[in-house]
């Protein structure tokens, strides 16, 4: 069974506060993330952040939303 990924609310935040907040909740859980940002410049960032520390990183839009996933590369 994986384990549970961390969730974080990051709508309504300007960067880098949603940055800030995945790494945060990357040393609090390790296996990963899910987090939702409301601009394309949040997105842009986390994704960039969490590739660069060697997780796997899918993003869907959910209308003016994007909810991006982070997970531990085996």
């Amino acid at each position: 069974m994986s384990p549970e990924l961390k969730k974080v609310d990051a709508r309504g935040i300007s960067c880098p506060q949603p940055v800030l907040l995945a790494k945060k909740a990357l040393e609090e859980s390790p296996a990963g993330l899910e987090i939702r940002v409301d601009n394309t410049t949040a997105k842009g960032n986390v994704e960039r952040f969490v590739k660069n520390l060697g997780y796997s990183v899918a993003a869907v839009a959910h209308g003016d939303e994007f909810i991006i996933t982070a997970t531990k590369k085996p």
